[in-house]
């Protein structure tokens, strides 16, 4: 009941507050310690492809291990301390891996530099939240990349953590951002981390494969409480949810692309290099900036509807 009373109290303040951005934010040295054992690992293990294979799987081994650990610890001693301080450190560590609040005004930066006409601003305020090569990219592309990442990162950056602290607390979502984080850093098939990070790449589609698809679910549930398509963002979930090489990013990039009635993914540019993508969705409409606050109505409902559904299965489970 704590863990559950921690989850609400954490996302309300993620609503409020947002994602601080100061240095020594967790997730930014859970960031910091891939980064330190890659360089420690790489110096000790031979640079072939087992040797790179086994070094990427040791260093995710490490850190799963501590990221895990920390919390545990963190909540194991506070528990020794008095309940109410047990509840408190939960509710942050809850608070801190949830980033609703973030992904809107990070996207919405996006989008107001469009609506003032600024290409060149839009392209940089967007390149902060994807990965692709954003130089190139006119306004409708700007727009999709935008889109595109508020519906995926619904399912990464919000409702998977947020599944995973309903099953197991702070400590089970600290175990699912380790994981998240890692592939974001080194699951990437390019000459650097083809090997390196494939465990990690491969971890990370283990376990999103439920949440990505549960997010899908709900989004198509949610988009209809707010005026989107429910009918078409549920077809276009069934017939496009598979189109990415990711198990998972497509699930609901397919149920966005349906409740906004366009056209989503594609091919796209990354590190210099063209990649043929398939489309997601029919171009039923021209792709236009104010999507960029609809998906952000979408994010947010289904935010919602998900903590309302993970809650109540958590209470009925705990009093049963």
């Amino acid at each position: 009941m704590i863990s559950l009373l921690a989850l609400l109290a954490g996302f309300l303040l993620d609503l409020l507050i947002g994602d601080p951005h100061f240095l020594y934010h967790p997730v930014r040295l859970v960031g910091a310690l891939i980064s330190f054992l890659e360089k420690v690992i790489r110096k000790i293990f031979p640079k072939t492809e087992k040797g790179e294979l086994a070094g990427g799987t040791l260093m995710a081994v490490l850190v799963m291990a501590v990221t895990t650990a920390v919390p545990a610890l963190l909540l194991y001693f506070a528990g020794l301390w008095c309940v109410q301080a047990r509840f408190v450190v939960e509710m942050i560590l809850c608070y801190w891996l949830l980033a609703t609040k973030s992904l809107k005004d990070e996207s919405m930066k996006v989008y107001d530099k469009l609506a003032a006409g600024d290409l060149e601003g839009s392209r940089y305020a967007v390149s902060m939240i994807v990965g692709r090569d954003t130089a190139v990219l006119d306004e409708k592309g700007v727009t999709k990349a935008a889109v595109e990442t508020v519906a995926e990162n619904t399912s990464d950056g919000i409702i998977a953590p947020m599944l995973f602290m309903a099953i197991g607390g702070a400590v089970f979502g600290w175990f699912y951002k380790s994981i998240n984080t890692m592939d974001s850093m080194v699951g990437y098939k390019n000459d650097k981390y083809l090997y390196f990070g494939r465990f990690a790449a491969k971890l990370d589609d283990v376990v999103n494969f439920i949440p990505a698809r549960l997010s899908g679910i709900l989004m198509v549930l949610a988009s209809g409480f707010i005026g989107l398509d429910r009918a078409n963002a549920w077809k276009i979930f069934k017939r496009d949810r598979k189109n990415h090489a990711s198990p998972n990013s497509a699930q609901t990039e397919a149920v966005m692309a349906g409740a906004l009635r366009v056209q989503l993914a594609g091919d796209a540019w990354y590190f210099g290099k063209l990649y043929k993508k398939p489309t997601i969705g029919d171009d039923l409409r021209p792709v236009e900036y104010e999507d960029i606050k609809r998906a952000n109505q979408l994010l947010y409902a289904t935010a919602l509807l998900s903590l309302l559904v993970f809650s109540l299965v958590k209470f009925l489970v705990l009093w049963a």
